[in-house]
């Protein structure tokens, strides 16, 4: 439940210092403080900046805070609209955690400057305070931590009350919501489940295929990875959005895998800690799904979960294995820990089948994007220059970044195989973000698509405008994206 939001014209005055002990304040670059501001606290800010030998400017990257009238604790930033949508999130993110460390249950948002400059700032303000309100998952003892309740804005209406902030704000507190579940919570029957219960209170269409369907139909490569779990509870779930305006039809496909162990490549303890967020893919895309389903956007959505996990076993699939996909494809099997391209290859073959007009699919796919970006931003791959232009743009204003990778046709001789029609993957690993996406563009039937490699899915300290480690990077970015369709 997101705090609720009040707006009021006015400037705060003193006596609602009374009904509200936590407030931030934003503050455009272009002031040096030198004259009154209709801000609370302002004496105070300049007897810190003065105490600190700080310049106002430096308010951009490093907000202070400080106790005002009736005890209220204030935090400043200057917001600099002259940086990235990125920087200057992350600006806002860094005041308001200076607040929401206190388990602030209400939160006052005073904005100075000229009504353009007031609306922006009142959105990004809004958006950041509802992103990091809300209480995530934890299994910890209860503490006194509260969630946000409330948030007063002052100086400035916003005509549609933030309804997009708000619903993307939604998507994304779902996506880190169920990438934070440890993975006996999440099974792929317990998120199933959890699903199908989205998707009766939201009006989607649902269908599920099964393994045993999956089997039926021919879906060799997702049927591999799953056959090494002890419950056949792996599927792929499609879920539908339609809009009586769409003009266009797009599918979003998501990697679900809920734990990975590598398979019979198993990969070492550091890299196995941690392996429930393997699944973040799927909770992008039903995290997206939700907050296009908020907006009523006017496109059709069709939603595709690849749920599984990878597991050891006498069952599971092992090197040099050839399994033959959905399409008819046969793969040659190089390392049980690819085990995401394999589950997406036929996702992607369902999707392709309904002839969308764009497929995006979301994984955290490879480590080796990782070691090219870092957290920071995730890579993406497109297969037309106009929808990598567009998936550029959207990250640069949602300050979801991304960056654009080549995958030119000269690198499937990495992945010619003698015995079958293509290898999974490399037995050396170079450059594996690009031959998975290679290896992924085989199985869209040439339908436009983007592939999201999502390592910027965690990131210590957390990122742009999300204060936890787990980013829910995706969200924002696929709205804007749709938006532009």
């Amino acid at each position: 439940m997101l705090a609720k939001l009040t707006q009021s014209a006015a400037s705060f005055q003193t006596q609602d210092a009374k009904s509200h002990s936590h407030v931030l304040c934003v503050i455009p670059v272009a002031n040096d403080l030198s004259n009154d501001l209709p801000l609370p606290g302002i004496s105070v800010l300049r007897a810190k900046l003065s105490r600190r030998k700080m310049k106002a400017v430096e308010l951009v990257s490093t907000p202070i805070s400080g106790e005002i009238d009736h005890g209220t604790l204030a935090a400043w930033v200057m917001l600099d609209t002259s940086k990235s949508i990125f920087e200057q999130l992350t600006s806002i993110r860094k005041a308001l955690s200076l607040l929401l460390e206190e388990s602030a249950a209400r939160i006052a948002i005073c904005i100075d400057g000229d009504k353009n400059f007031r609306e922006h700032a009142a959105r990004l303000a809004v958006y950041v305070a509802w992103v990091n309100g809300t209480e995530l998952p934890s299994r910890k003892k209860p503490t006194k931590k509260k969630a946000l309740t409330g948030i007063s804005l002052f100086g400035v209406m916003l005509k549609d009350k933030g309804v997009r902030e708000a619903a993307i704000a939604e998507g994304n507190i779902l996506t880190r919501s169920l990438t934070m579940l440890p993975p006996n919570e999440l099974t792929p029957a317990h998120y199933r489940d959890g699903i199908t219960k989205l998707a009766k209170a939201h009006g989607w269409k649902q269908e599920t295929y099964g393994l045993k369907k999956l089997r039926r139909m021919g879906a060799g490569a997702f049927v591999a990875v799953a056959q090494g779990s002890d419950e056949a509870d792996a599927a792929i779930v499609h879920l539908r959005y339609r809009s009586k305006s769409a003009k266009l039809t797009i599918a979003l496909v998501g990697k679900g895998i809920c734990f990975d162990t590598g398979g019979h490549n198993l990969k070492p303890a550091k890299y196995m800690y941690g392996m429930h967020e393997d699944m973040n893919g799927s909770a992008v895309a039903l995290g997206a799904l939700l907050s296009a389903t908020r907006l009523k956007l006017p496109v059709n959505i069709d939603c595709w979960l690849a749920l599984a996990q990878n597991h050891i076993s006498p069952r599971a699939y092992k090197q040099n294995d050839v399994v033959k996909a959905l399409n008819g494809t046969t793969i040659e099997i190089v390392h049980t820990d690819a085990e995401g391209r394999m589950v997406l290859a036929d996702t992607l073959t369902l999707a392709a089948r309904d002839k969308p007009d764009l497929i995006v699919d979301f994984a955290t796919l490879t480590g080796s994007m990782h070691v090219a970006l870092g957290s920071r931003m995730s890579g993406i791959f497109a297969n037309r220059a106009e929808w990598q232009q567009r998936a550029v743009l959207a990250g640069n204003i949602t300050g979801e970044r991304v960056s654009a990778f080549p995958m030119t046709g000269d690198y499937d001789t990495a992945l010619e195989s003698k015995i079958a029609d293509v290898k999974q993957c490399s037995d050396d690993g170079h450059a594996d973000h690009i031959l998975a996406a290679r290896f992924l563009s085989k199985f869209i039937d040439d339908r436009d698509w983007i592939h999201m490699d999502l390592s910027a899915s965690s990131h210590t300290g957390g990122l742009g405008a999300v204060a936890s480690d787990v980013t829910g990077f995706g969200v924002a970015w696929t709205i804007q994206l749709l938006g532009s369709a």
